[in-house]
């Protein structure tokens, strides 16, 4: 018993296993029900001693100490307590109620607690007990006359008879009943040398899954052959919940097989022969099937289940040639059989032709199962130990959900005190336990160089950024970070989840672990540095304590030629002058930097340079040997007042200079830059003047939103198709120019709280592309243009046939004539027309735009 201590009372905590958790308690092996007058003296007499005679343990009613018409508890009970249940339908088995209740409660038992039902239709067609036809139809009617025809009872005894007239079983109707027996017998017997699985200590949470599962196998269906797989990290419970459906399921098929630990298994080509005749010899035990080799095995499999329902079950896969040599296809088996398929790599299941419909991600436990989990393996026996309520929850945060970290740790600190439960919290909090860490590492030791490179960066620096970011920076060292991340999501190392890349803690841990290993001793010979302590042992000449405030010199990295990634967040440094840094080096960014950056004469690698609100000063033709340079960031760099020619950085993508308040005018390189597909400016308070940037072929996002000085926006000779979004709210601008209409692709323009705009060009119909139009704020707007025909040009579309939202928000509209045209705004879903004071003819705009 083991219980928590806080403010809340002392608990015990009883140690109950779900449904899953062991077998059920089986008194009999077989469970006879039947009609008496129909068969006892001959057919059942003679099935009941030939079962017993091979030392089947068999339950058989006697009809004569039966007492009214409801069935019996000790009945109930020997039907539960059953591991198959043999139901003999005669002529008149529907006519006793008895009977009737006997196949309700075994077809509720089979439902729910697993019990094999096998059918005799003992000189009746199975169409007569499904569909009560013929004596069943007859006896029906007369219990619906006594019931009622409606009645809950008749009702379930129906569904019974048609649940269990549906079922395969045995047809006999005449001849060798010696030998119809003696097949019968050999089949029980071949059945009950089927046992279950043991699927865990305590396998909370399973229940519910198999059940998701089961709809997901569709076993209702007879006729397709269907491969389904479990995919999900190292330690989530795959293994315990392939048993688990195992158990729930396998007595409804011809044969099974349960293959674990594959991967463990078969380290090379010739270890599949084992598992090939494994396979075979689950699923036909009573043949002797010898595999002399892969291939052979492949085709042995297929030449001998082809024809057979089975339920076959591999476990922990991980290489194509597995799946290829076990259950290459459908076709392979019967119909209604069923292959499930255990692994970390989601590739594997997808390129082996399963669907996404049949693939079941198995998800860490939610918070309630792991606590109970955790409790059952901490908890254990009959310990007065009392733990802290704050201590478990330690460990649950730990854990955070894997069952196999809360099985391991819980049974490791069970029967331990609290002492010894913060120590070893401390010690977890440095080094992964090394039992959890070895099933982790499996997924990684896997992985390719390159990916295990990218996972590596993300579990030291990068779990919880955007895709986005980790791609700019992985990329910079030409990681190829698009397959990389997919692969390791494929694998479960990683999840991506609203545009932002995680990954458990444990195996974040797992992954900063293998980096130590590489010297456990001194850090100047790790890969990746991420420790305050660390960084500091590495840049410091000398040995002495470790400082408050952590100072880099101007040379402390000019030694470090392997450098690929410097990335340094709250760190001010007092350098008077500039800091050197290796040519080597692909991405820098250290926010609120204090000096100016110098590299060694030559080409320079470096992708991406990010020193926002930093006090750098940069001259035209600072970054003249730059060639690889594509991002650039000097977000609030106040003592920025020119920008750089970047002319001098050809492969430059993204700049932003936003919120630079003291930025005047921009480069005229700007104009003409061919790469450039996003430029940055909104905030620059001073700025009044910059080129016509529009020319600029690639360019994806223009943003001058909140540049107060800005007045004017260029015209636009001639079409262009790159830009999608433009930002120009809070300028000072009065009009957009009627060649608005060649940017073809916009898709957003952002006008609002543009107080001197007053006009917009007919020619803004043009804009056929346009999803989101803003003019929110624009105070000085009366009116909208008039939507006129090019006579030029009948076949010109007009009208924003793609707009989606449209913002008029405290705008000065007096008039909504541009509304009364449905073609002009068809797929119009948004319409935000409040504090229109002179807007008068609101009432006729339709109701489900406002």
């Amino acid at each position: 018993m083991g219980s928590f201590s806080s403010n809340e009372p002392k608990r015990s905590y009883d140690v109950m296993a779900s449904s899953s958790s062991k077998k059920p308690r089986r008194s009999y092996d077989v469970f006879l029900s039947f009609r008496g007058p129909d068969v006892r003296n001959h057919f059942l007499s003679h099935l009941y001693a030939a079962l017993d005679q091979v030392g089947i343990s068999t339950y058989i009613d006697n009809e004569e100490l039966r007492k009214g018409e409801q069935i019996s508890p000790a009945l109930m009970k020997a039907i539960e307590e059953s591991q198959i249940a043999i139901v003999v339908f005669s002529e008149n088995y529907a006519s006793s109620t008895w009977c009737l209740e006997e196949i309700s409660k075994i077809m509720e038992c089979k439902e729910k607690k697993g019990l094999m039902v096998l059918p005799v239709f003992y000189k009746v067609e199975p169409r007569e007990v499904r569909g009560q036809k013929q004596s069943y139809g007859k006896a029906m009617g007369e219990h619906e006359v006594k019931f009622g025809k409606n009645s809950e009872q008749v009702k379930r005894w129906k569904k019974a008879l048609y649940d269990a007239g549906g079922l395969s079983g045995w047809p006999y109707t005449d001849g060798n009943e010696v030998g119809f027996i003696q097949h019968i017998v050999q089949e029980i017997s071949t059945q009950l040398d089927r046992t279950p699985l043991n699927v865990a200590m305590f396998p909370v949470g399973i229940d519910s899954r198999v059940q998701e599962l089961k709809t997901i196998l569709n076993l209702q269906s007879k006729d397709d052959v269907l491969m389904v797989g479990l995919w999900g990290q190292g330690g989530v419970g795959k293994t315990s919940l392939a048993k688990a459906i195992h158990n729930a399921i396998f007595r409804e098929f011809q044969g099974a097989s349960f293959l674990e630990r594959i991967r463990e298994n078969s380290k090379n080509s010739i270890d599949l022969v084992p598992l090939q005749e494994k396979l075979l010899s689950e699923v036909l035990p009573r043949k002797k099937l010898i595999v002399y080799s892969v291939g052979g095995g492949s085709q042995l499999i297929q030449d001998k289940l082809c024809n057979k329902k089975v339920l076959i079950i591999l476990d922990d896969v991980d290489d194509a040639f597995q799946l290829n040599a076990l259950a290459g296809d459908c076709e392979w088996f019967g119909k209604g059989s069923r292959i499930i398929i255990t692994t970390r790599n989601k590739h594997l299941l997808t390129s082996h032709g399963i669907n996404w419909d049949h693939i079941y991600e198995v998800k860490a436990l939610e918070d309630g199962d792991a606590l109970e989990l955790f409790r059952k393996h901490a908890f254990r026996g009959n310990q007065e130990i009392e733990i802290s309520k704050n201590l478990v929850n330690q460990v649950l945060r730990y854990a955070r959900g894997l069952p196999l970290a809360l099985e391991v740790l819980g049974a490791f600190l069970c029967g331990r005190r609290e002492p010894e439960w913060e120590s070893t919290l401390k010690k977890l909090a440095k080094s992964p336990y090394e039992k959890i860490n070895d099933v982790l590492k499996v997924s990684y030791d896997g992985l390719e160089p390159y990916a295990k490179e990218i996972f590596l960066h993300i579990a030291c620096f990068f779990k919880g950024r955007s895709k986005e970011y980790i791609k700019k920076v992985l990329d910079s060292c030409e990681f190829h970070t698009t397959i990389g991340i997919k692969i390791l999501i494929e694998r479960c190392l990683i999840s991506e989840e609203v545009e932002e890349i995680q990954m458990h803690d444990l195996i974040q841990l797992m992954g900063m672990d293998i980096v130590k290993d590489e010297d456990r001793d001194d850090p100047i010979n790790h890969s990746r540095l991420w420790l305050r302590d660390d960084v500091l042992d590495v840049l410091s000449e000398d040995k002495l304590p470790k400082p408050e405030d952590m100072y880099i010199g101007p040379d402390a990295f000019t030694k470090m030629k392997n450098l690929r990634l410097l990335i340094l967040f709250n760190v001010n440094n007092s350098i008077q002058g500039p800091i050197h840094l290796p040519n080597e080096l692909r991405w820098f960014e250290w926010p609120n930097c204090g000096s100016t950056l110098e590299f060694s004469h030559g080409p320079k690698k470096l992708v991406g340079l990010d020193m926002r609100n930093s006090k750098i000063k940069v001259a035209p033709r600072q970054f003249k040997e730059f060639k690889k340079l594509k991002h650039i960031n000097f977000h609030k760099c106040q003592s920025l007042v020119c920008m750089p020619d970047i002319n001098c950085t050809p492969n430059l993508k993204e700049l932003d200079l936003s919120e630079c308040k003291n930025l005047e005018r921009v480069h005229e390189s700007i104009g003409y830059h061919d790469n450039l597909q996003l430029l940055n400016l909104s905030g620059c308070s001073k700025l009044h003047h910059f080129p016509n940037v529009l020319q600029s072929k690639n360019l994806l996002l223009l943003d001058l939103n909140c540049c107060p000085k800005l007045q004017r926006f260029p015209d636009i000779p001639d079409k262009i198709k790159g830009l999608h979004k433009l930002r120009l709210a809070g300028t000072s601008i009065e009009e957009l120019p009627a060649s608005i209409e060649n940017l073809v692709s916009l898709i957003e323009l952002q006008l609002f709280n543009c107080k001197k705009l007053a006009i917009l060009p007919s020619s803004i119909y043009r804009l056929n592309n346009l999803q989101t139009l803003s003019l929110s704020g624009c105070s000085k707007l009366t009116k909208f243009p008039k939507m006129e025909e090019d006579l030029s040009d009948p076949h010109m579309k007009t009208g924003f046939s793609e707009l989606l939202g449209l913002d008029l928000h405290r705008c000065n509209l007096s008039e909504i004539e541009f509304l009364r045209n449905p073609s002009c705004f068809p797929k119009l879903k948004s319409l935000d027309v409040s504090y229109c004071e002179k807007l008068k003819e609101i009432h006729k705009i339709p109701p489900q735009l406002i």
